[in-house]
């Protein structure tokens, strides 16, 4: 692999780990309905599942209120059978054209556990993007051993994969702490 080859090919995965991280995170419920709390979750419908955002369109009106249109009404007792085998904590109303989901308001208790798995979401990302500094590495190592690279070369990839690591580590922190404060907040 060549030097640019070794460090677009970093860079490229540490994006992908960031975004992992921010769609795991536009999951986690805070106070406020978003229609990413149901983004997930799959209706059986036509005998597969299928997501939701195929079936439906998906928006929160209000702020404690998240809103399913279905595009065909035939599917809306699957929506609410989907809503509920989630587990979400939520408690799906139909009026046979739309699906509405009341959020209720979050304990303290429950805001400190979706804290706590923020910030797991958070260190997972981090691993994942040490892991791919050391692929890097590895590579950057295995092209100055077959003299694809000078040892100058090697040393000058490792430092710009350091500082490619540290600027999504940073990223991976600052989305969390975002998240953490959203939650937090009443």
């Amino acid at each position: 692999m060549s030097v640019d080859e070794i460090l677009l090919d970093a860079e490229d995965r540490m994006e992908k780990a960031i975004e992992v991280l921010k769609k795991n995170l536009s999951g986690i419920r805070t106070g406020r309905a978003n229609p990413g709390l149901v983004d997930s979750l799959r209706v059986d419908v036509y005998g597969s599942p299928t997501p939701i955002k195929q079936v439906a369109s998906v928006g929160a009106p209000e702020p404690t209120q998240i809103v399913i249109r279905p595009y065909d009404q035939s599917v809306i007792k699957e929506i609410e059978k989907a809503v509920v085998a989630a587990d979400l904590g939520f408690n799906p109303q139909s009026d046979g054209r739309v699906v509405r989901i009341n959020i209720p308001p979050l304990s303290t208790d429950v805001r400190k556990k979706m804290v706590s798995r923020i910030k797991e979401l958070a260190e997972d990302a981090k691993i994942s993007v040490r892991n791919v500094r050391r692929d890097a590495n590895k590579a950057a190592e295995a092209a100055a051993k077959d003299k694809l690279i000078s040892e100058d070369q090697r040393d000058d990839i490792k430092d710009q994969v350091q500082e490619l690591t540290k600027k999504f580590e940073e990223q991976a922190s600052g989305s969390a702490k975002t998240r953490e404060q959203d939650v937090m907040e009443d």
